[in-house]
């Protein structure tokens, strides 16, 4: 399994290798290691923890041992695995266990379900600390509890993307994970995030990183084409388009199951999930914001806007006038 490297061992390598030029070599081979651990991002709201859910269920289901890691302060990646139920969290139980004089064991933050082990870092109240801290402490204490010498096939985070603070970047920017995919929709913000995501893996790609982004998976799909044509242009594979569909819309909502063959949605999420294991971490190429606009019908983005400078008198308003200057002219001589 992978080691997290040394922080301060990692930030001088960044520095050493910073003046570098990058190699452009892409790789072309499926990660080597035993375990896969993947980082999947996406925009709040986008559906990463019902594809996940229903992602790793399936994974076990085909008989891989699978851990499912939520990364996201909201400790919802769990929810529809476990019917509802909310999932102690690390950071919460740490905390408790430590005001115990305790420590923290294995059955008092991870559960599972059909084959699947799951469990969630958690994070701050709104207004009480920093997110992407607790996601850096909630792996150091994932380290104290043998996470480098756990068995698993696949381990798969779940991460908010449009969250750009370190810990939220913890899998790209120290080689935690082998490969990252993006959740999106066919709307503009979501891309924005799996942009902004395809950046982050190629800034740290040039200073000597060696995360790649496997592939899109395009949830919510209504058919309109955005999301594909985006994949497209940056130059990754879609893995997967989870259509808009009433049926699914009501399971999740219902905290039921999808990513099983008992279900109609089965081969779907089976597809997804050789899709995933097979994809090599590809390197991007992210898009400027005109770019990314230009994905869109100009109508709805304001594409064609073209910006006009304000001057001294539009800041001044009803102050406008002449200002006398202080400047003293002399008469040439």
């Amino acid at each position: 399994m992978n080691d997290v490297p040394n922080l301060k061992d990692f930030d001088t390598r960044l520095r050493d290798e910073a003046h570098e030029e990058p190699s452009l070599e892409v790789p072309s081979d499926p990660p080597s290691k035993k375990t896969q651990i993947i980082a999947i991002y996406g925009k709040g709201g986008i559906g990463k923890s019902f594809t996940l859910a229903n992602l790793s269920h399936m994974m076990a289901e085909m008989g891989k041992r699978v851990l499912l890691i939520g990364c996201d302060p909201k400790s919802d990646t769990t929810s529809l695995l476990f019917g509802g139920k909310a999932c102690p969290t690390i950071i919460e139980t740490s905390t408790r266990k430590k005001l115990a004089g305790e420590e923290v064991k294995i059955g008092d933050v991870c559960f599972k379900r059909g084959g699947v082990f799951a469990m969630e870092l958690g994070g701050p109240e709104v207004g009480r600390g920093c997110g992407g801290r607790g996601i850096i402490h909630g792996f150091e204490l994932l380290e104290k509890l043998g996470f480098h010498d756990w068995d698993f096939d696949y381990v798969l985070l779940d991460f908010l993307g449009d969250v750009v603070c370190g810990g939220f970047g913890l899998p790209i920017a120290r080689d935690m994970a082998q490969k990252v995919i993006v959740v999106a929709s066919n709307d503009l913000q979501s891309l924005y995030v799996a942009n902004n995501v395809c950046s982050a893996v190629e800034y740290f790609r040039k200073l000597g990183g060696n995360v790649g982004v496997a592939g899109m998976v395009i949830n919510k799909d209504d058919g309109t084409g955005e999301a594909a044509a985006f994949a497209e242009a940056v130059k990754i594979p879609i893995l997967a388009a989870i259509p808009a569909d009433d049926d699914l819309r009501r399971k999740s909502a219902n905290y039921q199951i999808v990513g099983t063959h008992a279900t109609q949605w089965g081969a779907l999420f089976e597809e997804l999930a050789g899709n995933v294991a097979d994809a090599p971490p590809l390197r991007p190429k992210p898009l400027t914001q005109d770019g990314l606009l230009g994905l869109f019908d100009a109508e709805t983005t304001g594409a064609d806007f073209v910006l006009e400078p304000a001057n001294d008198a539009d800041m001044r308003g009803k102050f406008a006038g002449e200002v006398k200057s202080l400047e003293v002219v002399y008469d040439d001589v």
